[in-house]
């Protein structure tokens, strides 16, 4: 089968080629850029707290480090999922 034949018959069954959708790619992008520096914070947030067990700011940082770090994985699987979806 050539390719002329191949084309006509995929526009004929409705498969087309599809582009990828370049908003939402970098939406995704943008969250994954915003994630990363986020994930490495967290981690050095949720190590000062261990550090200081004695004192009060214990309780401070482990719950910043534990919002910071849902907020990190929201933004890392939202981010994946935007990217996929902007893909396929």
């Amino acid at each position: 089968m050539t390719t002329e034949a191949f084309a006509t018959l995929s526009i004929q069954l409705g498969m087309g080629k599809e582009h990828t959708d370049l908003k939402l790619l970098v939406q995704g992008l943008k969250r994954l850029a915003l994630a990363i520096p986020l994930l490495v914070l967290t981690t050095y947030i949720f190590n000062f707290a261990f550090l200081n067990k004695d004192t009060i700011p214990l309780y401070i940082f482990m719950i910043l480090g534990i919002v910071a770090m849902a907020a990190t994985i929201y933004l890392m699987f939202n981010g994946i999922k935007k990217i996929l979806n902007s893909i396929f």
